[in-house]
């Protein structure tokens, strides 16, 4: 439905380069910022492009699904697609519904419950090297996140032949991830071609992937071997109306898109969730006690399924992930002219929405500062003052068709992860720590997320 036109609020800015250093420095705290000041729907200009941050979900939820076939990649994803290429993540119109069509069998329930056992075999391993540590010295969890969720990763999608390269592996996704991070603040670009220290950098550690990967797809081709991991079900899928199967490059975008964003953002919210129970010890009290009643004693590995009786770990992971969500802002452009209630979006200018800002607005959660998972207990949809609360209020994957392939194995994931640490251990903060959040690619603790992690002793009582 078209609405009379009203004139978009601008927020104000500086000449020439309009809100673009108020952004660069705290994106976060522009975008309390303006849902504090603005009803709907406000224009920014961020690096000489004109933004329309959308502050409600409905809009968001309009331009994320109703109207989704008008709305396409923005500008900031070419600086992704330089290492991504045409995957999921950055590829749009016909061609990425065809990869999506092909790409969303192996992410079927019944896909995933067999990589459930690599997780579940991986996680007991990660607790068993954090038991093994001097646990009178604060353990980086971050760090170790990262390492348990790249085996992960690597084991779910080309099976147990990545393991020995992996230190190499992580070295130039970090590299990567921190150059592009580089590149997204920068308004000013080098060509890639000009031999630069990080140009020579980004190259090499783009390199060492490929040839990883395409060396493992060639094997795979040539071979014909199968096995229950992501790489032999994206090899093995058949477009259902044009029978066409992914060529190489389209595999290796795909690949790399999949090991790029699943083993850091799950890493991430990991070590949020891990900082969240140290400050609660009612809530971590809690997961300790549910993990203790359905997973059985610390000397056992759990079966896959036992898991799914986590309900209240999940809900945990849910409000970690509501408080900090790893992808904090995404981005749409108008392909033609549109409206966001009465607010005109033309053709070409960006419409740029924040979960962060969705998960943080009084409109949409009461208390919304507070870490509650009752929150999302079943019998909980309310937002303040008992209001049903919109369900694109709550964005911590995306929404519409391009909510994430991979949202069901990252839950699945943490639910194991964390159901096995709270098994064995419970965590304190340190004296004086305060972590913050540093809204990059992902949002990221500025800080390494160091903790005190403590053995458990005397079982807790079951939880009724």
């Amino acid at each position: 439905m078209i609405h009379p036109e009203t004139i978009t609020p601008a927020y104000p800015g500086w000449p020439l380069v309009g809100n673009t250093l108020e952004f660069a420095r705290d994106p976060l705290a522009m975008f309390t910022r303006l849902s504090q000041q603005y009803e709907r729907v406000v224009r920014i200009e961020i690096g000489g492009r004109k933004q329309f941050v959308a502050l409600r979900p409905e809009d968001v939820k309009y331009v994320l699904q109703e109207n989704n076939r008008n709305y396409v990649r923005s500008p900031a994803f070419q600086v992704l697609k330089l290492f991504l290429g045409e995957g999921l993540l950055t590829s749009d119109g016909d061609f990425w519904r065809q990869q999506r069509r092909l790409a969303q069998p192996a992410f079927h329930r019944q896909k995933l419950a067999i990589l459930a056992q690599t997780m579940v075999e991986e996680a007991t391993t990660w607790v068993d090297e954090i038991a093994q540590q001097d646990l009178s010295k604060p353990v980086n969890v971050s760090q170790s996140l990262m390492d348990v969720t790249m085996r992960i990763v690597c084991k779910t999608l080309f099976g147990t032949d990545v393991v020995g390269r992996l230190d190499g592996l992580s070295h130039a996704l970090e590299t990567i991830n921190f150059l592009a991070n580089q590149m997204l603040l920068n308004p000013i670009r080098l060509p890639r071609s000009w031999p630069t220290p990080n140009n020579i950098r980004y190259q090499r550690s783009s390199a060492l992937v490929d040839n990883l990967i395409y060396g493992f797809i060639a094997n795979r081709r040539q071979t014909g071997e199968s096995r229950d991991d992501l790489l032999d079900m994206l090899l093995n899928a058949v477009d259902e109306e044009t029978g066409a199967g992914m060529s190489d490059k389209q595999l290796r975008d795909e690949c790399v898109t999949l090991f790029s964003a699943g083993h850091e953002t799950t890493a991430v919210s990991m070590a949020w969730t891990l900082y969240l129970l140290a400050q609660h010890p009612d809530i971590m009290a809690k997961v300790r006690a549910e993990a203790e009643q359905h997973l059985g004693d610390m000397a056992s590995q759990p079966a896959p399924e036992a898991f799914r009786a986590l309900t209240y770990t999940q809900q945990v992971i849910q409000e970690s992930m509501r408080l900090y969500p790893p992808a904090w802002a995404l981005s749409r452009m108008a392909v033609a002219d549109d409206q966001l209630g009465p607010h005109r979006v033309p053709a070409g200018d960006t419409v740029l929405m924040s979960p962060y800002l969705l998960h943080h607005d009084p409109r949409n959660w009461d208390q919304p500062e507070v870490f509650d998972p009752e929150r999302f207990a079943p019998d909980r949809s309310d937002g303040p003052r008992g209001k049903e609360r919109h369900a694109y209020a709550y964005l911590p994957f995306g929404g519409g068709p391009r909510l994430c392939i991979g949202n069901q194995f990252a839950l699945m994931e943490m639910q194991i992860m964390l159901g096995l640490f709270a098994r064995v251990f419970t965590v304190e903060t340190l004296p004086g720590q305060r972590v913050v959040p540093q809204p990059l690619i992902t949002l990221r603790p500025k800080k390494q997320v160091l903790l005190r992690v403590n053995k458990n002793k005397i079982p807790l009582p079951l939880v009724t």
